[in-house]
């Protein structure tokens, strides 16, 4: 199963932390962030995803996006659920 958790805009520059939670602790699961703004000739984004085991059966993402760019960027979150 995959999908997308969330659509947002960032600043040229900018660093910003999205978060999603409750998740069952028994999933695994893969986070991806894509720009949907075109931007060709290099990266836009980077990502990193933080795990916080909110409970003993579930799981906060925290998931850091960098825009690499020095114009505004719209974005996806997007996750793949591997197994469960």
């Amino acid at each position: 199963m995959s999908g997308v958790q969330w659509r947002g805009t960032l600043p040229p520059s900018a660093t910003i932390t999205w978060f999603t939670y409750n998740w069952p602790e028994y999933y695994f699961v893969l986070w991806d962030v894509v720009p949907t703004t075109l931007g060709p000739g290099g990266p836009e984004v980077k990502s990193r995803v933080k795990v916080e085991r909110a409970s003993g059966a579930y799981i906060t993402y925290w998931i850091e996006v960098t825009n690499l760019t020095n114009r505004q960027v719209d974005i996806e979150g997007r996750y793949v659920i591997l197994d469960r």
